[in-house]
Order: structure tokens, then C-alpha cells, then sequence
């Protein structure tokens, strides 16, 4: 099962915001009731998965020389940059300052799927930041049928 598509959902008045349905049966099929959530790197999201999320980050950390800085930098970010959110009984979250800070997410969440995890995005970055996806996509393909069509 993958996180496929996306979701714009309102926070409530309790800061609180529902997860999208076809993201909370993929966290129940997995027996995630507590999510993994990380600022993501060079972008305003928010990664959030189960602890296999933090499991993927680790199995690569061990990869790495214990005392090396690329082992210290990939720590910082997967525990210093990572908390823990709760769905509540009604497949809620809250949407704490960890998640604000990073997002500037205030009323509206974007909730992005990425295969094994899911992103939260305010929308509007996230709008922009589709567009600037597609068009790197498409000055990539550009370029390929260029050079496919171009005689060596």
C-alpha cells in the first residue's frame, strides 16, 4: 500500500486536523496509531510515516561511521528534527509548533502522498512547489527528446 495523492483538509478550533481516509487505512493496515514526523530537508514539509519511517532513516545512519559528521548530520535530523503526533480515535492529529514552524501551516493542511510516507504542506507551498516540480520534470524530458533527436 502506497500514500497516492492529496488532500486539503481545515484545522479546527482545537488545532487539530483530520488525516484523509485513504492515509488513515493504509496507518491501520500497518498498525500505526503513532506517527513519525520529520521537517523535511529543503523544502516547508513535513515527512510523516509509522516508525518504519524512522526505521528507513536509521538502516542508513548505520551505514555511516558512527563518529563521522555524516552520521552526526543525519542524527540531528532524524531525532533532532523529528517528534512524535498522535491520530486520536477520530483519525486526528494535532497540528502542533513543531508542524507550524517548518510549514507556516495555520488554517488548511496539504497532505501530500509520497509511496511509503505523506507529506503536510500549507497549500499554497505546496501549489508552488508542484509547479516548480513539473516544470523540472518537463525541462528534463525536454532535454532528453533533444538529445534523442540530435545526430552524434
Amino acid at each position: 500500500m502506497r500514500f497516492l495523492s492529496n488532500w486539503i483538509n481545515n484545522v479546527d478550533a482545537k488545532g487539530r486536523v483530520s488525516v484523509p481516509a485513504p492515509f488513515r487505512q493504509i496507518l491501520a493496515s500497518r498498525g500505526d496509531r503513532e506517527l513519525y514526523a520529520l521537517q523535511a530537508i529543503g523544502q516547508p514539509a513535513i515527512d510523516v510515516g509509522g516508525m518504519n519511517l524512522l526505521e528507513r532513516y536509521e538502516a542508513r545512519m548505520a551505514q555511516e561511521d558512527p563518529f563521522g559528521e555524516d552520521y552526526a548530520d543525519m542524527s540531528l535530523f532524524a531525532y533532532g528534527d523529528g517528534a512524535f503526533l498522535k491520530l486520536d480515535g477520530e483519525g486526528r492529529m494535532g497540528v502542533t509548533d513543531f508542524v507550524r514552524a517548518h510549514t507556516g501551516i495555520e488554517d488548511r493542511v496539504a497532505f501530500v502522498g509520497r509511496s511509503h510516507f505523506f507529506q503536510l504542506w500549507e497549500p499554497a507551498a505546496f501549489e508552488a512547489h508542484r509547479a516548480e516540480a513539473r516544470a523540472r520534470l518537463l525541462a528534463k524530458r525536454s532535454s532528453r527528446d533533444e538529445r534523442e533527436r540530435s545526430p552524434e
